[in-house]
């Protein structure tokens, strides 16, 4: 009979602390503006086996009306972002590719 490892155990695997990223240049690949998304992304990442760590920050937003507004923000090491850019792709995401104003 095969295990069967919870959904808590698959998530800890993945989803890593900032203590994964130290002595490394973490590159960040996606801004969640929604907790639907970035609840979401966690899940594609977490099921496709991929590193990755996310963290709520401040981000500058809107066009006629620039205003500071909180996202969770999606980082991966510089080796997995091709990977991690080919998954989010997958799904339906645009990964970010330049640098983001941080609030």
């Amino acid at each position: 009979m095969a295990s069967v490892k919870s959904p808590t155990l698959v998530n800890a695997a993945m989803k890593q602390d900032a203590s994964f990223f130290e002595g490394h240049e973490a590159v960040l690949i996606y801004i969640a503006k929604r907790l639907k998304d970035a609840l979401r992304l966690e899940s594609i990442f977490t099921t496709a086996g991929l590193d990755y760590g996310v963290e709520a920050d401040e981000y500058r937003g809107g066009i006629l009306f620039r205003s500071v507004r909180v996202g969770a923000f999606f980082y991966v090491l510089p080796e997995t972002v091709a990977s991690a850019h080919q998954i989010m792709q997958q799904h339906g995401y645009k990964p970010i590719v330049e640098s983001v104003e941080k609030g």
